[in-house]
């Protein structure tokens, strides 16, 4: 098996806190990638195409788009101020010449169109080549306007708005597979949404207690199966899932399966909650299983079998002894994402000192590499990392201690179809690829 290498265009650097990347995500064919940051910007990456002259230039993204997609906002009623940080994104399958994406911050969904414009209109008879209104008395003769060639212009514009449906933070959306609806979740409810209407949602979870005292979870994550448009899941900060079925009833409150890991007893500690809660969850392209990732680790579930997961990949299990100080700078409350890749064989993760993680499952093999400028020069091999945990630290090894915790991989996302990881590095964009032999 080959190792990763940085592609040409391996990472792009941004220098302000606003321009931290906040969600990483491919399109349904993989030749779009789009980033949004705590700016409220998305910026689309294209992959080039092949051509006779630049044979080996298919797999380079260069930037084809950049708007802005959110503002900062004021709640006057609350007196609360709402980020325009990205939250999700989430792309729609293309239909035409056009492309789709959902993008949300805290409140407010956002459905954008980017389509290309490469001629324009000559030749009007009531306006000027300037946009300028001419004098009736100036027209004199009845012209056809003409399409003439102009230098391609990208156009990203607001197509719809779903707003004023969610009380708390929107943490996930989701399409589903009828490509009609979708939902988004924050921390007590999860709406359905229909992608022709704006003001109008479906409320199909709802765990907020009469009581707010006797809150015990919060949900953390939620997702629609790929292939059933009636069935989802969500998470919840207790680390249980809840798969539910939307044709049982219009409030699912009643999940149809509960996924749990017992707990054992004897390793129970004060963080034990804490690292307990999914911070995400994904299901596989097959719709098989199902894949949670907590804070120290990756579960893979199978969807037949709710009792306990059927793989389970320790992600930095040296961090155990490190728990007390990670709560206190508050980085055990760090959200990690995971990801499959596009034949579910192999899954991808973050952890902390900008290392991710990938986990072949048919092999048990897994694998530490760095998203550094230091160590991903451009078409060179990336190499493994290991982290020493006690003994005699070799030379490429570096001690737990060592571990620079602000620099942290939460986002990544594979190319559906081929070897092709993007890395969110706080504010840097890596790009690698499977380099074959």
């Amino acid at each position: 098996r080959a190792g990763f290498v940085a592609s040409d265009c391996w990472f792009i650097s941004v220098l302000f806190t606003a321009d931290i990347i906040s969600t990483v995500e491919f399109n349904y064919t993989g030749d779009l990638l789009a980033t949004g940051d705590k700016g409220g910007r998305v910026v689309i990456f294209q992959r080039e195409q092949e051509t006779k002259s630049r044979p080996l230039s298919r797999g380079e993204y260069n930037v084809y788009s950049t708007f802005q997609s959110h503002e900062p906002e004021f709640d006057y009623l609350k007196s609360l101020e709402i980020e325009e940080k990205i939250n999700k994104i989430r792309w729609l399958p293309q239909q035409n010449a056009a492309h789709f994406l959902l993008s949300t911050n805290d409140k407010t969904i956002k459905l954008w169109k980017i389509s290309e414009r490469d001629k324009r209109a000559e030749g009007y008879n009531l306006k000027d080549e300037d946009g300028r209104l001419r004098e009736p008395c100036r027209v004199t003769e009845l012209r056809v306007p003409t399409l003439k060639p102009m230098d391609l212009m990208v156009e990203a514009s607001p197509r719809r708005t779903f707003a004023n449906a969610h009380t708390y933070h929107i943490n996930s959306i989701s399409v589903n597979s009828d490509y009609a609806t979708y939902l988004s979740a924050d921390d007590l409810r999860i709406n359905l949404w229909h992608l022709e209407v704006t003001n109008r949602s479906f409320n199909i979870v709802d765990i907020k207690p009469a009581n707010m005292e006797e809150l015990t979870e919060v949900i953390t994550a939620a997702e629609f199966h790929p292939h059933h448009c009636n069935v989802f899941v969500y998470s919840s900060s207790k680390g249980t899932i809840r798969l539910c079925d939307m044709r049982s009833s219009a409030l699912c409150d009643q999940h149809s399966k509960f996924f749990e890991e017992p707990e054992d007893p004897s390793s129970r500690s004060f963080f034990s909650e804490i690292i307990s809660s999914i911070s995400d969850v994904k299901f596989s392209h097959n719709g098989r299983y199902m894949m949670t990732r907590d804070y120290l680790s990756v579960k893979v579930w199978d969807l037949n079998m709710e009792n306990r997961p059927v793989e389970t990949y320790q992600v930095h299990e040296y961090l155990r002894s490190k728990l007390c100080s990670l709560y206190e700078n508050d980085c055990i409350f760090d959200k990690f994402e995971c990801c499959w890749n596009g034949s579910d064989s192999t899954i991808m993760t973050g952890s902390y000192n900008n290392f991710f993680r990938t986990f072949e499952r048919s092999t048990q093999r897994d694998t530490t590499l760095e998203a550094s400028r230091e160590s991903s020069k451009p078409r060179a091999i990336l190499k493994p990392r290991k982290v020493c945990t006690s003994g005699k630290r070799k030379k490429d090894e570096i001690t737990v201690d060592s571990l620079d915790f602000n620099k942290k991989i939460l986002h990544t996302a594979w190319h559906p179809a081929e070897n092709i990881i993007a890395v969110a590095a706080t504010n840097n964009l890596y790009l690698f690829q499977e380099k074959v032999n």
